[in-house]
């Protein structure tokens, strides 16, 4: 991971919904979360919940597939893993490895 990859993850994070929606697909495990049950769980409107949804697909923080109807996002824990080893690395050097990142590998 380069600096521009870390700043596009954070980026995309640093915006209070798309936070609640990367933490609620992180709850919901490699079954992952229809995109309109999110939205309704969340209480944001559909079309909104798209465009959140993009943002942080496109910063490669989530994935989705299309079963039938339905397009089901998850969280990418192998990405946010490399996150933060990448934050941890290049910011705080000399601080012990965080649980968050270990636990986001054993996922991956």
């Amino acid at each position: 991971m380069d600096a521009e990859e870390a700043t596009t993850m954070l980026s995309a994070l640093a915006q209070s919904t798309r936070l609640n929606v990367f933490r609620v697909l992180q709850d919901q495990g490699a079954e992952g979360l229809a995109a309109g049950l999110l939205a309704q769980k969340l209480g944001v409107p559909h079309n909104t919940m798209s465009t959140h949804l993009k943002v942080l697909e496109q910063a490669g923080l989530v994935s989705s597939r299309r079963i039938s109807r339905s397009v089901i996002y998850r969280a990418d824990d192998r990405a946010f893993g490399q996150l933060v080893d990448f934050l941890g690395r290049r910011i705080a050097p000399e601080a012990e490895p965080q649980p968050a990142a270990a636990e986001a590998r054993r996922k991956a």
